[in-house]
């Protein structure tokens, strides 16, 4: 079963307890939920537990999944049609919403001297039966768990998978085999994906000392910088506190970058990721929808969580998505409000340039996580 649950606090208020992690980390929270019932008559068995990655050659080696470049690939790509995942979110789905230029899908990863494996939907449907894999995070955490719905649900018959809305669709869940008992929680989790970084790209951020519901709470104007690293390190006691090591693997999504900027990657001033249709193909470019600051908060909290014992894996897909200023909805979306007479003449005023349309680069996301889960290495 997948449970997705938005919460969205009413202020940017942030309080000092453990217990208030999910306001403190994200300002737009995503839990979601992939777990599996224990009847094992519905899928193929396991194939070979090839657990390690290949080289060109044949051998077995390791390599840096996170460094290579984007190739056209046509023949084996995308993993699924949009039309085809019945969950498809319309924040993604830029087919439904009138993109013709379809190129954005065709792009695979390859790493410098390794393969990726082939995901395989079946495979990790069995690996995961009665455990949970658990996204907690922002909209883009959210499009990485629809990419994993549309990844794995053609492996799944289609009387046991649906989707329910509940409280006024705060709650959406993804239901496969019913087992809504096993999330409730998610401090038990198998494996945890978290994530958290467009919310902390405005300069300063409203921070609240004391309790919501206190009249004797401070607030104060911090430094968003600042006010991530206080979150990081909330985050950080939470997961001392209530994570199963020798249960629980760890992953922690890098920023995801954005590209609203075209003449960081040689375009037009004033323009962005709209009518963009090639990936970029200079090696290590990096642009301004970056903020490399944060990141180094998270891997100094990561690295000290190590420290004490506590496997953190960064899921590092910073640089694999910076090259592709081609791939997300721009126009290509729901619009949740009309658009005024001044923005429809001016497309690049309301292109989404933050999130990625599916299928696309948050199914590599994946690949790169299942290519952990396929090798069954420890979080540490």
């Amino acid at each position: 079963m997948v449970n997705k649950t938005e919460i969205t606090p009413a202020t940017w208020g942030v309080r000092s307890s453990f217990h208030s992690l999910v306001a403190l980390l994200v300002a737009s929270v995503v839990v979601a939920v992939l777990s599996l019932a224990r009847d094992g008559s519905r899928f193929r068995p396991l194939p070979d537990d090839g657990a390690s990655l290949q080289s060109a050659a044949g051998a077995t080696t390791s390599c840096d999944l996170f460094s290579g470049r984007w190739v056209y690939d046509n023949a084996s790509y995308p993993l699924y049609e949009e039309k085809q995942c019945t969950f498809v979110s319309d924040q993604v789905a830029c087919e439904k919403f009138g993109r013709k230029d379809l190129g954005y899908r065709h792009w695979r990863w390859q790493p410098h001297g390794c393969d990726i494996p082939r995901f395989n939907a079946t495979w990790l449907l069995e690996r995961l039966r009665n455990k949970r894999l658990v996204y907690v995070g922002d909209s883009l955490n959210r499009g990485q768990w629809v990419s994993m719905i549309c990844l794995v649900e053609s492996a799944i018959p289609p009387n046991l998978k649906w989707i329910s809305y509940r409280h006024n669709h705060s709650l959406i869940a993804f239901n496969a085999m019913a087992i809504e008992k096993h999330a409730r929680v998610w401090s038990d989790a198998d494996i945890l994906i978290f994530n958290s970084y467009l919310w902390w790209l405005r300069p300063e951020i409203k921070v609240l000392w004391g309790s919501f519901g206190s009249p004797d709470g401070i607030h104060k104007m911090e430094q968003a910088p600042r006010v991530y690293e206080m979150a990081l390190n909330t985050w950080s006691d939470w997961l001392e506190v209530h994570i199963n090591r020798s249960k629980t693997q760890v992953f922690f999504v890098s920023m995801s970058p954005t590209h609203d900027r075209a003449e960081d990657w040689g375009g037009l001033d004033g323009h962005n990721c709209y009518q963009e249709t090639e990936p970029i193909t200079r090696e290590g470019y990096s642009g301004s929808g970056s903020r490399p600051e944060l990141m180094r908060a998270v891997e100094a909290v990561i690295g000290r969580l190590r420290a004490r014992g506590l496997g953190v894996r960064i899921l590092n897909i910073t640089q694999l998505s910076e090259y592709r200023k081609d791939a997300h909805p721009s126009i290509y979306k729901r619009q949740w409000h009309p658009l005024s007479r001044e923005q429809l003449a001016d497309p690049t005023s309301y292109a989404d340039c933050f999130h990625w349309c599916l299928p696309g680069v948050s199914d590599v996301w994946n690949e790169l996580l299942y290519a952990y889960i396929l090798r069954n290495r420890s979080p540490c």
